[in-house]
């Protein structure tokens, strides 16, 4: 790490030599491997930018010019380029954030993790510096080619196209994946560019030459520069990118940071929009990261950096209880088809795409259109599954209003990672679902507490097929079952007040609601309330919206109903207190879930303790409120 340690910022980068760009290379290559072997992250995708995002730096001037990633998790080589040697904090409770982060590093800019965004905000922040006189600073969006798969990327490229005079260089890391192998008609044309090398590698070619036998080589170089205007109509007819009038430099070698800093120094200089197309290898310089496997490298836990084998052997999962029932639907009925938006794996797909791949459709980072496509395989006939991360539902709100929910298509929406995910950050959280959901008039919303109750909320939600459904549940390992005493209609009891006690015939001083995976707290919860002499009944909705008739007749019994969630607070409390209100009971509700405010990073446990949506704040506060 010795040549590392001297880079404090870009500027330092700009006084080395060829020789030293590689080893320092090679420095932040065997960095990433053996740290973040310790802290877990996104080790794949960062080290298939090292090269690259050296180039970047060494050619503009950050922050006066604008570096966006798109999206973030690639930033882990752009945070040691700019001061931040230290990544054995990375994504831990006050340590740095696994994406770029505006309060580490004024070099930082986007922080959400929401792919296909960087080119709108490169022409907003370039239009605003032309506004304001400021024409001699470029915005640089390095965008992977998965997030070109996504919609906002077209609407902004059709704007950039009108505003080509901007200082606006647009990068495609083009690594042919996004988690897995990237999909559709955008991944074959950029395969077709990648098939026909273009005249600045040639131009490459000769440059080597020159370094290798100067007189045979110079001529060779000054030769084809000479005539490279002809060398672009012969070898790069015109493309798709230069249709839309875009200036397009490529392919060019990513891991070669000679010719990516060539590309990038020809597009800085340019006046004018450049799409800059580099090649790079996901995991690149690491065996384990490149070879058959390579997909669970995208994102990692703590393993061992010799062999890439994972040091903690984690449980079941949620995602695991979800992807071996709906394999066991499958088999059941030939209706039940899956969409995904470039997420197969991580949402439990790759069994069900295996065991019936003509029912799977990865429609890439476009999660807008998976649900109104969703809506259309209804209309044909068939029950769509569509798996997707809670917080990335929050972009296909307007489908699932207006063409799902308002149409009454049979869709059922699965989603993982609904709650406080943690360690990768506040974009990530998945705690917006329950308060948008219950503004959608007709949809029905499961909150398994366990993993049998994942599997039969699923059957149940593919049985209806004329109102949206939703199941939600958590990132981890999933949680112990928790057995019913007794039902009371749909309604689980997880803890009953004593038949034969002395508060027996007197009701109930408190109805606790758990909320998903947050039954077991509401339990904790119970303990500690009857501990000091108060008569607390538990219970699991399950379908937590539209709220039940059922558990409204269990509220009329009890003096106060707390609901605890772990979306936004008041989001099913909310909605338990309007229909007690409708149907005339007179109770008090107390909501707790999270507040609202962007979460920070750390683990699951350290942000619910952190907001206080643990057993013993609410008990108290509870305790409080019922005096």
């Amino acid at each position: 790490m010795a040549l590392m340690r001297t880079i404090s910022g870009p500027s330092d980068l700009k006084r080395l030599s060829p020789a030293q760009v590689d080893q320092l290379s090679d420095e932040i290559r065997d960095y990433l491997i053996h740290s973040v072997s310790r802290t877990g992250g996104h080790l794949g995708p960062n080290l298939g930018v090292v090269e690259l995002t050296i180039a970047l730096h060494r050619v503009f001037d950050s922050p006066r010019d604008t570096i966006l990633f798109d999206t973030g998790h690639i930033g882990y080589v752009h945070k040691l380029l700019t001061g931040r040697h230290d990544l054995s904090s990375l994504r831990k409770q006050g340590g740095l954030s696994g994406y770029p982060s505006r309060a580490e590093s004024d070099h930082d800019v986007i922080e959400n993790s929401h792919a296909s965004t960087s080119l709108s905000w490169a022409i907003g922040i370039a239009s605003g510096r032309k506004l304001r006189g400021e024409t001699d600073r470029h915005t640089v969006a390095v965008i992977g080619d998965g997030a070109l798969t996504g919609g906002m990327v077209w609407e902004a490229l059709n704007n950039i196209a009108e505003h080509r005079d901007l200082p606006l260089i647009i990068v495609i890391n083009d690594n042919e994946r996004s988690y897995a192998a990237t999909r559709g008609g955008m991944a074959d044309y950029l395969a077709s560019l990648r098939a026909k090398p273009q005249y600045e590698n040639v131009l490459m070619w000769g440059k080597r030459q020159l370094n290798r036998t100067p007189v045979v080589g110079r001529q060779v170089y000054e030769t084809l520069h000479g005539m490279k205007k002809g060398l672009k109509d012969i070898v790069s007819p015109q493309g798709m990118f230069e249709d839309l009038g875009l200036k397009y430099l490529g392919p060019v070698d990513g891991h070669d940071v000679e010719a990516m800093e060539t590309a990038l120094r020809r597009a800085h200089d340019f006046g004018g929009v450049v799409l800059v197309h580099a090649i790079t290898e996901k995991g690149h310089g690491y065996d384990p990261a490149t070879a058959d496997e390579a997909d669970r490298f995208h994102a990692v836990g703590k393993i061992n950096p010799e062999t890439g084998l994972p040091l903690e052997l984690s449980g079941r999962s949620w995602t695991d209880e979800f992807s071996d029932e709906l394999v066991r639907l499958g088999k059941e009925r030939d209706d039940v088809v899956a969409l995904t938006a470039a997420m197969l794996i991580p949402v439990g797909l790759q069994p069900f795409a295996e065991r019936f791949p003509d029912r799977v459709f990865d429609v890439g980072i476009a999660e807008q259109h998976a649900v109104t496509m969703a809506a259309g395989l209804s209309y044909a006939g068939l029950h769509p599954v569509v798996c997707v991360y809670a917080t990335f539902l929050n972009r296909a709100f307007d489908q699932l209003l207006m063409d799902c929910a308002l149409h009454r298509q049979g869709v059922t929406f699965v989603l993982d990672r609904a709650g406080v995910t943690g360690t990768d950050g506040a974009s990530h959280n998945g705690m917006w679902d329950l308060r948008l959901l219950g503004l959608v008039p007709g949809v029905r919303v499961a909150a398994p507490r366990d993993g049998h109750q994942v599997a039969l909320a699923l059957r149940e939600a593919v049985d209806v097929a004329d109102a949206p459904t939703v199941v939600r549940f958590p990132k981890g390992t999933v949680a112990e079952p928790l057995e019913a005493v007794r039902t009371a209609g749909q309604v689980d009891v997880l803890r009953d007040v004593d038949p034969a006690g002395d508060d027996a015939d007197q009701g109930v001083d408190l109805l606790v609601v758990g909320v998903g995976a947050m039954a077991a707290t509401a339990l904790e919860v119970a303990d500690k309330l009857a501990a000091q002499g108060r008569s607390v009944m538990v219970v699991d909705p399950r379908w937590v919206l539209p709220v039940s008739a059922d558990l409204v007749d269990l509220a009329r019994a009890a003096r106060a109903v707390a609901v605890i969630e772990d979306g936004l607070v008041g989001g099913v409390g909310d909605r338990v207190a309007q229909a007690l209100a409708d149907a005339g009971v007179d109770v008090p509700v107390h909501a707790y879930g999270l507040p609202h405010a962007f979460l920070d990073h750390g683990s699951r446990d350290q942000v619910l303790d952190r907001v206080g949506l643990t057993a013993d704040p609410v008990a108290t506060s509870l305790v409080s409120r019922l005096a």
